[in-house]
Order: C-alpha cells, then sequence, then structure tokens
C-alpha cells in the first residue's frame, strides 16, 4: 500500500514542481512583445560574444602568456647556469650585467640573503601561473615572483646557495593587451548592435499596437478613421485586412439600420389605419351597440401593446451603433434620469458619484436607455431606487440599487436572455437591449444582492 501511495505521489510531485517552475519562468520573462522580440535578439548576440571570447581571446591569451613566460625564464635560466660555471664576483658581475641589457632587465646578486617567500603574490590569471610553473619545471630553487611593485615594474627573486638572484622587469614583457579591452570593444559593438535592432523592432511592435488599439476602440464603437498601414509586410496585410472588416461590418450595419427603419416604418403603417378606424368608428352605432364598446377598448388596447412591442423588438435588433461616442458626466446623466423618473412618481435618490467629475466615453442616448431600461425594471417590483457610481482600476462602476424582492442567484444571468425578463409583464427585451449595449461598450453587466435589500444592477465600464 505504502509502494502504491508513493507511486502516485512522485507524478504528482513533478507535476507541482513543473507548474513552479513555469510560473518562475513567465514570472521573469517580459509580458510585452517587444520585451521578448528584444530578449530573443540579445540572449544569441550575447552568447555569440561569450563563445568568441572564450574561444579567441581566452586561446590566444593562453598562448602568448605561454611563449612570453618561457622565454622570460629561459633567460634566468640560462643566467643562472653561467653563474655556477663562473663563480668569481667579476665573471658574475659581467654575466649580470651583459644578460640584463640583452634581456632588457635589471640582474642584481645578493650575497647571503635567504629567501623568505615562495610562490606569488600575483591574483590575475593564467600570465602569472604560467611563469611560476615554468620556473618551477626549469630553476631547481625555489623562488618568488613579486607582482606588487611601482611603476609596472615585477620582482623575480631566485633563491641559490651563496644569495639570491634578483631580477626587475617590466610587466608589459609578460602583459598581453588589457583583456577588459577586448571585453569593452565586444560588449560595446554588441550594444550597438542591440540598439539598433531594438529600434527596428519598436517600429514593428508600435505597428502591432496600433493595430490592436484600433482594434479595442471598433469593439468599443469609438473608431474614427482607418488605421494606416505600417510595418512589416504580414503586419500591414493583417491592418489592411482589419480595414476591409471594419468596412464590411460598418456597412452591414449601416444596411440593417436601414432595412428595420423601412420594417418599423411599414409595421406602424397599418397599425396607424386600425386606430384611425377605431377612433373613426361612428359614435351612433356604439350607443346601439353598447356591448360592442369594451371590445373596442380592448382592441385599442391591444393596437398600443403591439405598437410598443414592435418598438421593442426593433430596439433590440436596431442598436445603436450610428450614434457617435463623447465624454459623459456621470453625476449629470444620473441628474436627467431621476429627474424623468421622479416625474413618473418613481422614488428615485442620487447616491455617491466618487470622484464627482467622473467621466466615461461612450455613445449617450444608449447609456441612458441601459439605465432607463433597468430603472423601469426595477421600478416594476421595488419602492426606492438609488443610483451611484465609482472609479475603481481604471474603470466606472455604476450601481443601480432597489429594495425589492431581488433576484435569485440561479436566475441572475437568465434574466438578461431575451424575453426571458418579461414572464411576468412587458416584452422581455428591457434587460437583454442594456447587456447587448453595455458589451457594445466593452463592459459588464450583473446582478447582485443590493445594499437596499433588494437587487443591485453592476454596470462596469471603461473609462
Amino acid at each position: 500500500m505504502d509502494s502504491a501511495h508513493g507511486d502516485e505521489s512522485r507524478p504528482l510531485a513533478r507535476q507541482g514542481w513543473r507548474r513552479a517552475r513555469e510560473r518562475l519562468i513567465r514570472r521573469i520573462l517580459p509580458r510585452s512583445l517587444l520585451g521578448r522580440m528584444l530578449l530573443i535578439g540579445f540572449i544569441p548576440l550575447l552568447v555569440t560574444q561569450a563563445i568568441s571570447l572564450e574561444l579567441f581571446y581566452g586561446n590566444y591569451l593562453q598562448i602568448v602568456s605561454r611563449r612570453l613566460s618561457g622565454n622570460m625564464v629561459t633567460t634566468i635560466s640560462m643566467t643562472l647556469d653561467m653563474l655556477e660555471r663562473y663563480p668569481s664576483p667579476a665573471d658574475r658581475q659581467w654575466i649580470l650585467d651583459d644578460m640584463g641589457r640583452r634581456a632588457d632587465m635589471v640582474m642584481t646578486w645578493h650575497e647571503g640573503a635567504s629567501l623568505q617567500r615562495s610562490g606569488t603574490n600575483h591574483v590575475l590569471g593564467p600570465i602569472d601561473d604560467y611563469l611560476v610553473r615554468d620556473l618551477r619545471d626549469n630553476v631547481p630553487w625555489p623562488s618568488f615572483v613579486d607582482w606588487k611593485r611601482p611603476h609596472r615594474h615585477m620582482v623575480i627573486l631566485v633563491q641559490v646557495p651563496g644569495g639570491i638572484l634578483q631580477v626587475v622587469a617590466l610587466r608589459k614583457r609578460l602583459d598581453v593587451a588589457p583583456v577588459w579591452l577586448f571585453v569593452a570593444w565586444a560588449s560595446g559593438s554588441a550594444l550597438v548592435l542591440f540598439l539598433i535592432a531594438a529600434l527596428f523592432m519598436r517600429n514593428q511592435v508600435r505597428a502591432i499596437r496600433r493595430l490592436a488599439r484600433a482594434a479595442e476602440l471598433f469593439g468599443l464603437g469609438r473608431d474614427t478613421v482607418p488605421i494606416v498601414p505600417e510595418g512589416a509586410q504580414e503586419i500591414r496585410k493583417a491592418a489592411v485586412a482589419f480595414n476591409r472588416m471594419r468596412d464590411r461590418i460598418n456597412r452591414f450595419v449601416e444596411q440593417r439600420t436601414t432595412v428595420l427603419a423601412g420594417v418599423s416604418h411599414d409595421l406602424r403603417t397599418p397599425l396607424t389605419r386600425l386606430r384611425l378606424s377605431l377612433a373613426m368608428f361612428p359614435r351612433k352605432g356604439l350607443v346601439q351597440a353598447a356591448d360592442l364598446q369594451p371590445d373596442i377598448t380592448d382592441m385599442i388596447g391591444d393596437i398600443a401593446e403591439m405598437e410598443r412591442m414592435i418598438e421593442g423588438y426593433l430596439s433590440f435588433a436596431r442598436g445603436e451603433g450610428a450614434e457617435v461616442p463623447v465624454v459623459i458626466r456621470v453625476e449629470e446623466m444620473f441628474e436627467e434620469i431621476g429627474t424623468t423618473q421622479r416625474r413618473m412618481g418613481t422614488d428615485m435618490t442620487i447616491g455617491m458619484v466618487m470622484p464627482p467629475d467622473l467621466t466615461i466615453t461612450g455613445r449617450s442616448n444608449a447609456l441612458r436607455r441601459v439605465l432607463n431600461n433597468v430603472v423601469e425594471n426595477a421600478r416594476n417590483h421595488a419602492s426606492r431606487i438609488e443610483l451611484s457610481a465609482e472609479r475603481a482600476r481604471g474603470q466606472v462602476i455604476l450601481y443601480v440599487d432597489d429594495n425589492g424582492c431581488g433576484v435569485e442567484e440561479s436566475r441572475r444571468e437568465s434574466v438578461f436572455r431575451p424575453f426571458e425578463s418579461g414572464k411576468e409583464g412587458g416584452t422581455g427585451l428591457g434587460l437583454a437591449i442594456a447587456r447587448d449595449i453595455i458589451h457594445a461598450h466593452g463592459g459588464h453587466i450583473s446582478l447582485e444582492t443590493g445594499p437596499l435589500g433588494g437587487a443591485r444592477v453592476r454596470i462596469v465600464l471603461p473609462e
């Protein structure tokens, strides 16, 4: 049992580790397209420079350092061999002067001195390593290399029987060109190439951003002119395709609006004739046939109901696409709706609007119609209605609260469907029209439990 449980837990552990690693990578990597494109271009460039630095400069530095240190150690070894062969003071001084002059070094003999340290005090890489190794391989006596001398000099001390041989030479005899110079050149060239690539990528990403912004504005109904194709060939094709799609949609909406306007006129005409015929019905006949009066009154009511239903259907199908978006002050819109509703006997109050100068960009008549539809729906089930608004995280949130019986949580989504909210009277299109308009503005509408005890309609719109 334990073994089986362990076998099952291992895949889960690996899956959890994989998800954690993916989250970490997503958190580290840039989110924008420009950042990822720059990263795609920068990493290969950086890797290429690092490889070239290692293969070219690393090998070059090692080869040259070995040869320079080998030459210097060979000179010192030859000098020590000659000093051992000719130990007299006169010969020793002549050997030191002659070898120093020929090798461009200063050689000094310290009679009876002893070496205090061995090895080296250098900390910078292969040059000193090669020198110490060559001294150990070619000189059979202890030695010490002192790099910390002024004026870019170095001192090599060799302990031999009877004293110490001191060799002073310039460090440039072993130094190759400074490593930082090559690194600076490689880094500088990489940075210049990266900046040039960034400029080109930025232009391409700017075209994509303009296309995305145009698509967003078109979805919100705020587009004014077609976008200008720019950037790479594929981005230009996408911009041209977007402009064609935009024109087709606008043409379709315009044709649909024109057809629906004609349908509205054609449907109202026979209803108007029926209404006029009933209104002009002879009064004398009504007196003689008093039992027909209720039927005529019912027919007039049915005609009015049909006109209201037709207007609701046409409004739902027609939408508000032809209206031009403008900047709307939320408080002024609330006051206009409140004034209209109070004239109709509605107990309506205007709650807090934060900030007081809160504005939204949208179709004014369409948004007023949304609020009127929501308020009319609330008035059928409540005696008090309150409007309020606030700004939150770059969005404008409108609230319509009532003190009615509320809406069950299971029905809060279905009441926005066409004909669903009309089961208790009406056409059932008010909330459906409201949701259609809000979605056309790039927003969202939902039902919640309100602070007044009834329902709360929450409308979220982009600022």
